[in-house]
């Protein structure tokens, strides 16, 4: 027993020593998507001082991020599996760091001229990160062992999570206090700075480094993995039954996910309930970043143990995940918010006295805690049914559709909201059916994943045999 502790705290040493700069610039990266998407009432004020918030405005800058990042994924992911992700992650990092640093000297009250002045700077920034998750996951798939899979996209969701909320809190402060240009330009560097560092410390692994039917052969020095993915194994894996549930679920589950931050913030920020920015990023880190830990570090580690024997054991942890984490998220719409003035939404001790924001920390805990199963459980499941030359592609792919939705979401609920006159519990609910479709695909998963992974194993072993034979060579693209 002492023994396997010691082999998995080594492990556990061995990959978050070699990937430590990766959660900084996932960290700065985070800040900054995050003061997009968290920041949108103060961002609506930077352009339009005088006017009520742009909802549909708003709402299209948030589908524009989402949608650039989708579309530039799904045109070049497939460049990932072909080139060194090393050298992928620090070019889109300085093009994403330009853009928000650009962002910092918007014309603040020029109206419709900021707002296209925005829309462009920020499309710039989605749409190099699109590269950015699945070169992640790529990178990831050869350097940390099966076994920790949970545990280190758990961590690096912490530090996502950590991060965006923390950039909330310190933009929200920035900003009250008219200093946005300063968040925008201060994240920016940040950016800039990191992957640098990446670039530093980081080398490109071998692929293919972590699959156990290929382990013995790629360890020597003079074998790679250089197999590309051609029509017939996309068709037989990329195309598999598991793999098109996860592409099809993501829509659903994103229009829904995208919606709530939208609907939320505009329903807390707003007439009557008046909660400033800077309360809600309060109430957002002590209730939400505690859930995330639990969630995304804790019951991580479960599921790395559940599915350690039993891979497939990740799917009905991520149906809980969507049921559980989206239903209670739904709730608050439902629980009595009280009418404030703009004075007391800034008063966090005196919002802190308030039994309803106990209410929703609860809540906020809980749907963190629970969703988080999904992030640290769909990764490693599509990384078990893809070969390793598909691992960029396949989730650039998922990423695509996923964002689709996610930029869905915000336009959706702007539209809803208008056709409702504000009605934020009609939107929800409206908004809610998308649960449905990606539960049922799931259960559906459950029988199809088996065959899926098998296929994967199998082909593993025959490559496993052509390197072999092929000692000294580079191994053969498209061979069958």
């Amino acid at each position: 027993m002492e023994n396997i502790n010691s082999n998995n705290l080594a492990n556990s040493i061995s990959y978050n020593r070699i990937l430590w700069p990766i959660y900084f610039l996932n960290g700065f990266q985070s800040i900054a998507w995050g003061g997009i998407i968290f920041l949108i009432v103060p961002l609506s004020r930077i352009m339009w001082p005088t006017e009520p918030t742009h909802a549909l405005e708003m709402g299209i800058l948030i589908t524009a991020l989402s949608w650039s990042a989708s579309i530039s994924g799904l045109v070049f992911g497939h460049l990932i599996d072909k080139y060194s992700r090393k050298k992928i992650i620090v070019t889109i990092s300085i093009f994403r760091g330009l853009a928000i640093v650009m962002l910092g000297f918007a014309l603040e009250g020029g109206g419709s001229s900021a707002w296209i002045y925005f829309l462009v700077f920020i499309s710039i920034f989605g749409m190099f990160a699109g590269l950015s998750w699945p070169a992640v996951i790529s990178l990831s798939n050869d350097i940390v062992p099966k076994a920790f899979r949970s545990r280190f996209f758990g961590v690096y969701e912490i530090v996502r999570s950590l991060t965006m909320t923390f950039g909330f809190l310190i933009g929200a402060f920035l900003v009250q206090n008219g200093l946005w240009r300063q968040y925008f330009w201060g994240t920016g560097l940040g950016i800039l700075i990191c992957a640098l560092i990446f670039a530093i410390h980081n080398k490109e692994p071998k692929r293919g480094a972590q699959q156990e039917e290929l382990l013995h052969i790629i360890k020597k020095k003079d074998v790679n993995y250089d197999f590309k993915i051609n029509r017939e194994t996309m068709l037989k894996t990329m195309l598999s039954k598991t793999n098109n549930v996860a592409l099809i679920e993501g829509i659903f589950t994103q229009i829904l996910l995208g919606s709530i931050n939208f609907l939320i913030l505009n329903l807390v920020q707003n007439e009557p309930h008046n909660i400033s920015e800077f309360s809600t990023s309060i109430f957002m880190i002590t209730f939400g970043l505690t859930g995330g830990i639990v969630g995304q570090i804790l019951l991580a580690r479960l599921s790395d143990k559940l599915a350690k024997k039993r891979p497939i054991m990740r799917i009905p942890i991520i149906i809980v995940a969507i049921i559980g984490g989206l239903i209670t998220f739904i709730f608050f719409f439902f629980i009595p918010w009280p009418h404030l003035t703009i004075e007391q939404g800034k008063d966090v001790a005196f919002l802190a006295t308030l039994p309803i924001i106990w209410l929703m920390g609860i809540l906020f805990f809980s749907s963190r805690s629970i969703f988080s199963l999904y992030m640290v459980n769909q990764s490693p499941l599509l990384q078990e049914i893809n070969l390793p030359e598909a691992q960029g592609q396949i989730v650039s792919w998922n990423q695509f559709l996923e964002n689709l939705g996610r930029g869905m979401g915000p336009l959706l609920s702007g539209i809803l909201l208008v056709v409702t006159s504000m009605n934020y519990q009609s939107t929800i609910l409206i908004i809610t059916l998308c649960i449905l479709p990606g539960v049922i695909l799931w259960g559906f998963a459950i029988k199809w994943f088996p065959s899926d992974a098998y296929n994967i194993r199998e082909i593993l072993k025959e490559r496993a045999d052509i390197l072999e034979s092929n000692e000294g060579e580079s191994s053969p693209s498209d061979h069958k």
